[in-house]
C-alpha cells in the first residue's frame, strides 16, 4: 500500500530572475523542462545551409532535397527464382500426377544482355535475377520440374507474373522515395545508388563549440594533484555531439577569468552554430558564466526543475544558442540529453535522436521531490515478467562511474513524490538492450 507523505508545494517558475540575485541568494525558483526548452526554441532559427556530398559520405546526414525517381527499379522484368521462364497459360492443369512437357529452347544467366524469346509450348532455363525472355510471363521454380534432355516436365501450374519481379515493382519513375529532412540510413544510401545517384544534397552539419571552465581542471594526460580535477565533461559532451552527427570544435579549458572567458566565448561563436560550456554555471562566487553571457546576449532560463542538472542555463548570444552545463559530469549529461538534441533538431528541422524507452518496474522505492523531474540511474534486469529497474546506490551527480554502470535513466515526472517498489516507470535507455542481464 502506498504510504502517505507530506505534500510539497511545487516550485514556482521564474521569469527573468536577475543573475546577480541568483549568485547571491541561490535558485529561489526553477523553470520546468518543457517551458525552458520552448523558450529557447522560440529564439532559434532553422539552419538552411546545404552542401552536396558523395554517396558514401551521406550516411547519418540530413537530406536537403526530396528524392524523386528518374528510373524504374527494376528497369526490366526479371526472374525472382531459379527455374524455367514460361507462358503461364502453358502450365495450366500441371500437377504431380499429370505433369506437362515443355521444350527447352535456351538458358539465361544473370547479367546476360541478350534477349531470348519463347513461343507456345516452350520454356527457357533461367537464373534468379536474369532478364525474362520475350513472350514469357512467369517462372516455374526448379523444385517443380524435372529436366529430360531438351524437354522439361512441369509438376505445378503458375499464374501470370508468378515468381517474376516486374519492371518498376520496387520503384516507379516519378515516385517520391525519400523526403527532405530524412536522416539517411544505410538502406537509403543503397536506394540512392539503385536510382543512379552518386551524390546527394544534405544540410550542413551543425558546428558546435565545446568549452570547459575552471581553475581546477586539467587535461587527462596530466596526473591530477590535490585540488585538481580531470576535465571529463568536454570529452563526454564532444562524444555525444559526434553521435548526433555534429562537427565539433574542441575549445579546451579556460581558467576562471572574466575577461578570458568573455574573449573565448566571442571567438568561438564566430566559427560555431552553438556553444556549450560546462562549469561555472551555479551560484558560487566563481560561477562567472551567467554574468558573462548576460553581458554578451540574453539568458533565457537559468535554473531548471530537473535533478541532477538544476543549474543549467539556456541563452542566446549573437542569435546562436549557448548552453551552460553544470560542472558535475552526471548533471552535465542529464542537462545535455534534455536540451541539446531538441535544439539541434530545431536547427536542422529533423529528428536526429530516436529516444528509446522501456517500461520497467522499480525494484525499490525511488524518492523524488514534487515539482522536480528526477533522472535516476538504473540497471535494467530482464525477467520472465518483464523489465526490472534497479536504482544504483551511489547517486551523486559527480559519480561518473554510476553512468558507466547504468543502462539508462528512470524518469520520475514533476507531479510525483517518488515511486514505490513495483510501480511502473519509464526508463530512457542509454545502452544497448544486449547489455541487460538477468
Amino acid at each position: 500500500m502506498r504510504r502517505r507523505r507530506l505534500k510539497i508545494k511545487p516550485l514556482r517558475e521564474k521569469h527573468g530572475e536577475d543573475t546577480m540575485d541568483v549568485r547571491s541568494k541561490g535558485f529561489a525558483t526553477h523553470t520546468t523542462v518543457e517551458t525552458s526548452l520552448n523558450k529557447l526554441l522560440d529564439k532559434i532559427e532553422v539552419k538552411d545551409e546545404k552542401e552536396v556530398v558523395v554517396l558514401l559520405d551521406a550516411v547519418n546526414r540530413v537530406l536537403a532535397e526530396d528524392i524523386v525517381s528518374e528510373r524504374n527499379v527494376p528497369h526490366f522484368n526479371r526472374a525472382a527464382m531459379d527455374g524455367y521462364a514460361v507462358r503461364a497459360e502453358d502450365t495450366f492443369g500441371a500437377s504431380p500426377d499429370s505433369p506437362l512437357l515443355l521444350k527447352v529452347t535456351d538458358k539465361i544467366e544473370i547479367g546476360e544482355k541478350r534477349q531470348a524469346r519463347i513461343e507456345k509450348g516452350e520454356a527457357v532455363r533461367i537464373a534468379t535475377g536474369a532478364a525474362m525472355p520475350e513472350g514469357s510471363n512467369a517462372v516455374v521454380m526448379i523444385e517443380y520440374t524435372i529436366r529430360l534432355n531438351d524437354m522439361v516436365e512441369i509438376y505445378r501450374a503458375v499464374t501470370p507474373a508468378e515468381n517474376v519481379s516486374l519492371t518498376g515493382e520496387d520503384v516507379k519513375i516519378g515516385e517520391k522515395i525519400l523526403e527532405k529532412g530524412t536522416i539517411l540510413q544505410p538502406q537509403d544510401i543503397g536506394m540512392l545508388a539503385a536510382l543512379g545517384r552518386t551524390s546527394v544534397e544534405v544540410f550542413k552539419k551543425p558546428v558546435v563549440a565545446v568549452l570547459s571552465t575552471g581553475d581546477e581542471l586539467v587535461n587527462p594526460e596530466k596526473r591530477p594533484e590535490s585540488g585538481e580535477i580531470v576535465d571529463v565533461n568536454r570529452f563526454s559532451v564532444i562524444s555525444a555531439l559526434k553521435l548526433l552527427g555534429c562537427d565539433v570544435i574542441d575549445c579546451g579549458i579556460c581558467r576562471d577569468d572574466k575577461q578570458k572567458i568573455e574573449e573565448k566565448v566571442i571567438k568561438e561563436l564566430k566559427n560555431a552554430d552553438m556553444l556549450i560550456v560546462s562549469g561555472g554555471t551555479s551560484v558560487g562566487e566563481r560561477d562567472l558564466l551567467p554574468e558573462i553571457i548576460k553581458k554578451l546576449g540574453e539568458i533565457v532560463v537559468h535554473g531548471v526543475a530537473i535533478k541532477p542538472g538544476m543549474p543549467v542555463a539556456l541563452a542566446v548570444v549573437s542569435s546562436k544558442p549557448v548552453i551552460l552545463l553544470p560542472g558535475f559530469p552526471v548533471a552535465a549529461l542529464v542537462a545535455f540529453y534534455n536540451f541539446v538534441p531538441p535544439i539541434l533538431e530545431k536547427m536542422l528541422n529533423a529528428c536526429i535522436w530516436q529516444k528509446y524507452y522501456v517500461k520497467a518496474r522499480a525494484s525499490k522505492r525511488i524518492p523524488s521531490r514534487e515539482g522536480i523531474r528526477t533522472f535516476t540511474r538504473v540497471i535494467i534486469k530482464k525477467t520472465v515478467e518483464g523489465y526490472i529497474a534497479e536504482p544504483i546506490r551511489t547517486s551523486g551527480s559527480g559519480i561518473l562511474s554510476s553512468m558507466v554502470k547504468a543502462h539508462g535513466f528512470a524518469i520520475i515526472p514533476e507531479d510525483s513524490e517518488g515511486v514505490e517498489e513495483g510501480d511502473e516507470i519509464d526508463v530512457l535507455i542509454l545502452r544497448s538492450m544486449g547489455c541487460f542481464h538477468a
